[in-house]
């Protein structure tokens, strides 16, 4: 398609992409994050489905980014830790480590089934329990796996935008 034809395509249609949808309530006392937040993301453990879907909603179709939300590589740098998965034996200590290392105030979603209830994997030998045992979780996505509208809803919710 020439450039010519797409800017006639364009100056038809009078728009480019579709208009953001409206700005969901703020989460109670995340106003102090002035519309921008740096999130952690922790697989916890479980079957990365969740894990899957919150890469699909930092990526280039749902373009959570675009709300002034940003992954950070270290707690250090995080103001919202996003935990996907039931706690492993072996991630109980590592998941206290981040949680204490992340400044405060600090933010905990928990996405799936499997953060918020162990799901399927609750009676497992490996299982130590869901998030919400460990740590204090302020905001739960549900669904196995849930959408990834629903993780950039509950994302958009920390930012007002």
């Amino acid at each position: 398609m020439s450039v010519t034809r797409l800017a006639a395509l364009i100056r038809q249609s009078g728009r480019i992409a579709e208009p953001a949808p409206p700005a969901p309530a703020l989460f109670a006392g995340a106003e102090v994050f002035g519309g921008s937040v740096q999130v952690r993301f922790i697989n916890a453990g479980g079957c990365n489905d969740c894990a899957q879907e919150v890469a699909s909603a930092f990526g280039p179709v749902y373009d959570v980014e675009r709300y002034g939300i940003r992954l950070v590589a270290s707690p250090r740098h995080a103001d919202v830790l996003l935990i996907t998965g039931a706690v492993t034996r072996n991630m109980i200590e590592p998941l206290r480590r981040t949680v204490d290392a992340t400044p405060t105030p600090r933010f905990v979603i928990a996405v799936g089934d499997c953060a918020i209830t162990g799901g399927v994997f609750a009676e497992g030998y490996g299982i130590a329990g869901p998030v919400s045992d460990f740590v204090d979780v302020d905001l739960s996505v549900p669904g196995n796996p849930p959408a990834p509208a629903l993780i950039v809803e509950a994302l958009r919710r920390m930012t007002g935008r």
